[in-house]
Formats: C-alpha cells, sequence, structure tokens
C-alpha cells in the first residue's frame, strides 16, 4: 500500500497496516523532521522493523537532493538477517512503484568468520583464529613476500579484489551475508573486504551496536560515515549494558601469562633485527624508520592498506591524543621495557587477599611512583603496541590478544579519570574457596561511548518492545530525545493474559527473595505450578529462572522429591546451558516435540542467550512463566561501584535501578511468547512482589493494559482455571480486521478516510 504523511509519500509492502505502525511512522517522522534523536516503545510483534524501514527509506526518497543514509545496528546476526528479509521485500515493492529510480544499495556487514569465502581460513575454530588467518594471507609484507616467492601462500579473492581496484563494486540492491558471500564467490572477489569498501557507499547498512559503540572497530568501520545519517539501534532495551562493556577490561593471572610470552617474542623479533654480526638491513632499516616517523610525531605510518588495519584505539575519538609519541616510547626496546614493567606492576597487585577499589588517578600515581609510567606514556601504550606489530610484521594477531588486553586496560586508565573505577578481586563472592583475582577497570558511564553517535549523526533512534520506564533511558544515556512515546497494542481479542501469581494452592507466598528462595516450600509450590501447568496447557511452555545456580537447585530439588518426573509425565523437559552448542540442540529438539504435538518445556534463564534472542512464537510457546524476580547480584562490587556512580552523577537511586533493570529483563523474558497479532499465549509472574505498584509500574504499557486487578494475587488453582477459561476463548474463530469493534488493519482507504492521520479513535 502507498499512502501519505504529511509530505512524504511512504511505500508500505503489505495491503493492511495496524494502527500503532501508523502511529510509529508519525513520530519517527516528526522526529526525522526535528534532526533530533528520539526513544519508541512498540509492542513485540507488530511489525515495528517493516515500519522504521518503510518511513526512512520513503524519507530519503522524498528527499531527493539531500538522501539520508540508514545504519541499522542489530544485536545479532539472526536479527540482521531477518531485517534485510524485510527489506528486499520493501525494496522490490518501491521498484514496482517508482522502477529505477527507487534502486538502492543495503548490505549486512559482519565479521570475516561470517563473510569470508577461503575454505583454509573460515574453517578456524573462533573469529579471533578466523581474522589471524586471514591477515596472515593478506598483510600487505605477506603479499610483497609472495610477489618475489610464488610458494608464498596469499588469499586468491584478496587477489583479485584488489587487482580489480575501482571496478570492484556491489551493483545497486539488498544483499544479505549469503547474498555477498555469494557475490564474492561468483567473482572471485573477497566478500568481506567489498562488504567494508562498499559500507560509505551504501543507502542502508545493517551490522552490530559494535561497530557504532565500540571505539577499537567503529574506528575501522564507522568513521567514513556521513553526518546525515539516521542510526536505528533495534532491541536496545539493553543499550546501557552495551556501552558500558565497550570501555571495560578485565585482566586476569591467565592474561599477565599471555602477556609475557607476546613480550618475549617481540624481545626476541627485536634482537633479531638488530642482531650483531647478522644485521639484516631491511629489518634494521624498518625500526629506525618507524622510530623516525615517531620522532615527526607520526603515529601510524600513513593511510595502512585495510588488510593491515588492526582494532583502532580504545578510547573515544575526541579523546585519542593529536601529538606525538613520548620520547621514552619511541624506540622499540624501550617501549618493551616499558610493557615488561607494567606487566610485572598489575602482576603485583592482584596478589592481594583483599577486595580493592581505586580510582584511576590513584592508580596511575602509584604506577608512576613504583614502575616510573606516568599518565602520557599510558595514553600511547594502545598506537604505540599497534605500530610496533606492524614493523615487526607479526600477522598472527590472534596470539597477541593478551598483550592488546594490557595495552587497552593502560590507554583508557591513562585518558580516563571520571566514569571508571578499578576493583581488584582475589576471588568471586560466590567460590571464596577457589582463588582467581581480577582486575577490572570498569566503566559506570554509559553515555561516555554513546556520547560520539548522538554528537556526530543527525538522527538516532532507540527502540525497542521493553523501554519501560521510558523515562529513565535519557538520564542514563545522558541526551535529550524530541520525541519519547511508549506505543499500545491495538487488539480485535485479547491474546494476552498476564498473571501475577503470589502463592502456592497450599496458600503460602512464593519468591526467590533470598531468604525464601531455599525454602522447601517455595521450591515445592514452584513445582506444583508447572506441574498443574503441564496438564492444561498444549503446545509449548517456557520457564525463566532469576540464575543458572538457582535453576541447578531448584530442577535438582524438583528431581528428588518426584516432581521432576510427574511433569515429565505430560510433556520432555529440556534445559539451558552455558554451553551453546548444547542449547542450539536443545532448543531444536523442544522445537521438534512441540511439532510432533506432544510439546515440551523449556527450563532457561534470564539474561541469558534464549532471553534475548529467541523468540517462541505459535505453539512453541503458549505459555511463558517467570520464576522470580530477576534481579542483579547485588554484592557485586563491579554493581556496586556502577550505583555509587549513578546515584551522585545522576540522582539515580539505587533501588530504582536495580527495579528497572530486573523488570526490563522480565519482560524480555515474557515478551518472547507473542510476536504477532494472531498469536496468543499467557504470562505469569511467580513472585509476591510482582504485587507491589513500585515494581508492577515499570512493565511495559502493553502489557500492564492486559493485567486486570483480578489477575494480580493470584494462587496455583485460580491461576490454574484463569488458563482453562483462556484457552477455551482462544479457541473461537475471531475477526481479524476488528470490523466488528475497534479496527486493527487498516487499508489504503481507511487511512485516506482518516484524512490527517487523526487515528485517536481507533487508539485509544
Amino acid at each position: 500500500m502507498k499512502f501519505q504523511i504529511e509530505d512524504v509519500t511512504v511505500y508500505f509492502p503489505y495491503d493492511n497496516i495496524y494502527p500503532e505502525q501508523y502511529s510509529y511512522m508519525v513520530e519517527l517522522k516528526r522526529a526525522l523532521d526535528a534532526k533530533g534523536h528520539c526513544l519508541l516503545e512498540m509492542p513485540t510483534g507488530t511489525g515495528k522493523t517493516i515500519a522504521l524501514l518503510s518511513l526512512i527509506t520513503s524519507y530519503s526518497l522524498s528527499k531527493k537532493t539531500n538522501p539520508i543514509k540508514l545504519i541499522y545496528c542489530t544485536r545479532t546476526v539472526h536479527e540482521m538477517e531477518k531485517t534485510l528479509g524485510e527489506l528486499k521485500l520493501l525494496h522490490n515493492y518501491q521498484l514496482q512503484h517508482l522502477g529505477p529510480e527507487a534502486k538502492m544499495l543495503a548490505l549486512g556487514l559482519s565479521s570475516r568468520k561470517n563473510l569470508c569465502v577461503n575454505p583454509t581460513v573460515v574453517s578456524a575454530e573462533n573469529r579471533d583464529s578466523v581474522d589471524a588467518a586471514c591477515r596472515k594471507l593478506t598483510a600487505s609484507w605477506v603479499r610483497e613476500l609472495a610477489a618475489a616467492n610464488p610458494n608464498v601462500p596469499t588469499c586468491s579473492f584478496f587477489e583479485n579484489y584488489e587487482k580489480s581496484a575501482s571496478e570492484a563494486l556491489l551493483p545497486p540492491g539488498v544483499y544479505s551475508l549469503q547474498d555477498l558471500r555469494s557475490f564474492g564467490k561468483a567473482k572471485g572477489w573477497c566478500p568481506y573486504f567489498l562488504a567494508r569498501h562498499m559500507v560509505q557507499f551504501a543507502n542502508v547498512v545493517v551490522y552490530s551496536y559494535q561497530y557504532l559503540l565500540d571505539p577499537k572497530v567503529a574506528g575501522i568501520i564507522s568513521k567514513e560515515m556521513q553526518r546525515e545519517s539516521v542510526v536505528v539501534f533495534d532491541e536496545a532495551h539493553n543499550i546501557d549494558n552495551v556501552c558500558i562493556e565497550a570501555l571495560s577490561v578485565s585482566v586476569r593471572k591467565q592474561t599477565l601469562e599471555g602477556a609475557t610470552r607476546n613480550i618475549e617474542r617481540m624481545d626476541r623479533e627485536i634482537k633479531r633485527c638488530v642482531g650483531v654480526g647478522r644485521l639484516e638491513a631491511t629489518d634494521a632499516n624498518r625500526l629506525q624508520s618507524e622510530y623516525k616517523r615517531l620522532v615527526d610525531g607520526l603515529a601510524v605510518r600513513g593511510n595502512l592498506p585495510a588488510s593491515d588495519a588492526w582494532l583502532a584505539n580504545p578510547v573515544l575519538p575526541d579523546d585519542i591524543l593529536k601529538e606525538a609519541v613520548p620520547g621514552n616510547v619511541r624506540r622499540a626496546k624501550h617501549f618493551v621495557s616499558l610493557l615488561k614493567r607494567l606487566v610485572q606492576y598489575i602482576r603485583v597487585r592482584l596478589d592481594t587477599e583483599n577486595v580493592e577499589k581505586v580510582e584511576p588517578v590513584s592508580f596511575v600515581q602509584s604506577l608512576d611512583q613504583q614502575a616510573a609510567i606516568n599518565s602520557k606514556m599510558l595514553k600511547f601504550c594502545y598506537d604505540r603496541l599497534h605500530s610496533l606489530l606492524l614493523t615487526l610484521e607479526i600477522s598472527d594477531t590472534d596470539e597477541f590478544l593478551h598483550i592488546q588486553t594490557i595495552c587497552d586496560f593502560a590507554t583508557l586508565v591513562g585518558t580516563y579519570a571520571r566514569g571508571f573505577s578499578i576493583i581488584i578481586e582475589p576471588y568471586d563472592e560466590r567460590m571464596p574457596h577457589i582463588p582467581d583475582p581480577v582486575l577490572q577497570l570498569c566503566c559506570h558511564d554509559a553515555s561516555l561511548a554513546i556520547k560520539p553517535v548522538f554528537e556526530r549523526f543527525q538522527s538516532v533512534v532507540i527502540t525497542s518492545g521493553t523501554l519501560s520506564p521510558i523515562d529513565l533511558y535519557p538520564r542514563l544515556l545522558n541526551f535529550n530525545p524530541v520525541v519519547s512515546r511508549s506505543f499500545t497494542m491495538s487488539l480485535t481479542r485479547e491474546c494476552i493474559c498476564p498473571m501475577v501469581l503470589t502463592r502456592g494452592s497450599d496458600q503460602l507466598p512464593v519468591s526467590t527473595k533470598y531468604d525464601l528462595r531455599s525454602d522447601p516450600g517455595v521450591e515445592k509450590n514452584y513445582g506444583k505450578l508447572l506441574l498443574e501447568m503441564v496438564s492444561v496447557v498444549p503446545d509449548g511452555i517456557v520457564c525463566f529462572f532469576v540464575s543458572y545456580s538457582y535453576m541447578d537447585g531448584i530442577v535438582n530439588s524438583w528431581h528428588e522429591t518426584g516432581l521432576l518426573k510427574e511433569i515429565m509425565q505430560h510433556k520432555l523437559v529440556f534445559i539451558e546451558t552455558q554451553d551453546v552448542v548444547e542449547t542450539t540442540l536443545a532448543l531444536d529438539n523442544y522445537r521438534k516435540a512441540c511439532d510432533c504435538g506432544r510439546g515440551a518445556v523449556f527450563f532457561s534463564v534470564a539474561r541469558g542467550k534464549v532471553a534475548e534472542g529467541i523468540d517462541f512464537d505459535r505453539h512453541y510457546g503458549r505459555l511463558v512463566i517467570m520464576f522470580g524476580v530477576p534481579f542483579q547480584y547485588t554484592l557485586s562490587r563491579t554493581l556496586l561501584a556502577r550505583l555509587e556512580y549513578l546515584r551522585d552523577t545522576f540522582q539515580i537511586k539505587e533501588g530504582d535501578f536495580l527495579t528497572f533493570d530486573a523488570l526490563r529483563q522480565a519482560a524480555q523474558c515474557v515478551g518472547r511468547v507473542i510476536r504477532s497479532k494472531a498469536d496468543y499465549g499467557m504470562m505469569i509472574f511467580a513472585d509476591k512482589r510482582y504485587t507491589r505498584h513500585d515494581k508492577r509500574s515499570k512493565l511495559p504499557r502493553w502489557i500492564l493494559l492486559q493485567l486486570r486487578d483480578a489477575h494480580l494475587n493470584l494462587s496455583t488453582d485460580m491461576a490454574v482455571h484463569i488458563a482453562k477459561e483462556f484457552l477455551r476463548k482462544m479457541a473461537q474463530p475471531y475477526d481479524k480486521t476488528g470490523a466488528l469493534g475497534k479496527k486493527t488493519l487498516l487499508s489504503e482507504a481507511d487511512l485516506e478516510k482518516m484524512g490527517d492521520g487523526i487515528l485517536k479513535d481507533v487508539l485509544f
């Protein structure tokens, strides 16, 4: 369908549109017109992705003199492929209506692991190994050697891509990762480097959050992006955690041992270059020319070829020092000596029996006094290491990840005084008998990593199904949105049934509160709840627990009391573990059990991989039970330091933040059950604390609107009765367009009748 929103003709690839999609587009257009940032919460399963893509691409088509670029950030490769699939459908629709005028280039960008087509490289076990295997074949010095000696292995795909030079271009179209690999194989070009090159020319780019938020990656991939871009962070409820992780570093004993091996190897390479009696002129000259370059104030030689570019500086772009490297680290041997002293100092600091929390300023002062390393030297550690590894022509970069971590830490601790803490813990509090010392540089301020994105691009859209309470995000990320809106779901039938269960059939309260969670009565009541539900709910049931340890404990208890055996007489049980392969296998078998009609139960953990990225739509999820309130581990030193910083800097109370964080995780878990309006499902919040207004009010508005007062304080038998009634109601035929009451599917004619787009009668 095709319709107008003010001066923009919107091309939408379906015959009908949901009222909330239309409303979402109107608010999004307001933000684009104002060239400002916005926060939009849209219920899951209401077509958020296609609404975003339709409005922004149509908006760009209407501004032909100054078209805008769309940078769409997703959390997972699976979400990236789904987005590109929707975009393909939309692009074909636009081509039908506009012809060649609608042509655009859209592509997904991921790591070498997902794009490489060289069988010898892509067979490596993990991402870092694939990156290193690629560099061993494509580094500039390797290719120079290969030019003189044909026996030196290189990558034929990269060589063909380089030979094609300016002709190596992607024709207009929408390219998923598979499309890029197929195109690369057909042309004999490297799809990874081709995609990286084409990102700056593309109209739409879909990639991971890290490519914009992590300075180490953004400095290489995203530095060419123009200001006239709209950045979308989809499923962005955890964006503050992503920002914090991008600027945090952990150092353990294993890191120091690996760094020591790296330093020894660099030392050997330097001695080989300047060895007495076997002086190789080219090697010695390389070190000498690097020294001259550093004296002249150039950190890295000229414009590096894409194949040589390693990770960029871990510091945010505005904080990188634009000055010469200090004289005492210009010579390679002096820099290696500095690294040895730094590693030794950290080793001594790790050898402690008490928990220590220090500010970066006092840490740097102590380092200066004891190891003669000042903050300026620390700031240049990362660039100096990068320069030295290039000079020594080291291509197996996966071997040097440990020293890279140390230099990350040094550069960040030398640059930032505020918003960070250094926490040294001799063991994990949950396992005090196992010594596992760790030194963590913890970033507490999420606004640091996202600030360059807000400043650089004209519009940033933060959207998700669970952004409640929406007013906390501007404070956490320190920005002023021009539009901040939470949408509801227009329904023809009440297909969501949330319930708060506070007690078992024996009227004993249930909760995962610390003093109640190991109570045998609570464990029994939780087990009885699940047993009752598996006997009345068809198909799939998903259970979320607050942590792996709690899930292990309660499943063990159910097994000992025979409850698990009774549950398994009704449905098979599958469990998420911390092993990705095991979990994937469990999910596949869970789906098979649901497909064959018997149904199954899946045990999962809030904040785990399944809670964040797997949908349990249709018969895969008819009921989701959230056992407890998924608070973070509140004795964690890192969390306590962050809470203190939020209180002092943004005046966010500890309790408010912890509740907000727990409830967004709970909402994310239960939101997995409904992925479209034709779907239906029940949500049980099994904890007495959900009855409290301060907890419940932080759930998304679209869930609260369906949560009746009569469903707020239930026992197990009452919940079973409500479940039976709900399932009976859902079995009845219903009118999908909502013609009998409120309209929930609007046609082109409906939108024209509404004139100015006033949808109040539909939405409210």
